[in-house]
């Protein structure tokens, strides 16, 4: 079984934790977080650290513990050095352009694709055929990159597609005659 719940969370220099009840505020300068810990689960701050902990010995209240202590840590990361998943469009023709809180994808439909980017997600692209998604929350920042990749995934012939940077595409051998 993880222990990941008994790691303590180190708290950086100007970051803010606050707690109300269940509800857990971090503060730094990239902005805010708030996030509700469930009730199996008790949040303290010790000095510059964080300790999450289970309030009985339950499995699910352990389990719940380390994935308290994990998004907790991420709220943390986010707010002093945020989060970033970058894609890359291949294909002939397929490219992007971000304005403002849009972003425009020519993936070879019949129409231009127009996706509109959530509040606190900003979008870049450095060149046509890269993707930079950035945010304070994890989970948003992955969600806005798994729904720009969805709307045309890599196929295994070709590799034309939406991926990630760090994407391997497993490419099948094309029928022979």
């Amino acid at each position: 079984m993880s222990r990941i719940a008994n790691a303590p969370i180190d708290l950086p220099q100007g970051v803010e934790v606050s707690f109300d009840g269940q509800l857990v505020k971090v503060k730094g300068a990239k902005g805010e977080l708030e996030w509700n810990a469930h009730e199996l689960v008790s949040v303290k701050q010790e000095d510059a650290q964080i300790r999450v902990s289970a309030n009985d010995e339950s499995k699910h209240a352990v389990a719940l513990a380390g994935t308290t202590r994990a998004l907790v840590n991420n709220m943390v990361t986010g707010v002093t050095e945020g989060w970033e998943k970058k894609l890359s469009i291949i294909g002939v023709g397929y490219r992007a352009q971000a304005q403002g809180q849009k972003l425009n994808l020519t993936l070879g439909f019949s129409h231009p694709v127009v996706y509109e980017v959530p509040e606190g997600i900003k979008v870049e692209t450095p060149s046509n055929t890269e993707i930079t998604v950035t945010g304070i929350d994890r989970q948003k920042v992955g969600q806005v990159a798994a729904e720009i990749r969805a709307y045309r995934k890599p196929e295994p012939y070709k590799g034309k597609g939406v991926r990630y940077v760090d994407e391997y595409v497993l490419r099948k051998q094309a029928k022979k005659k």
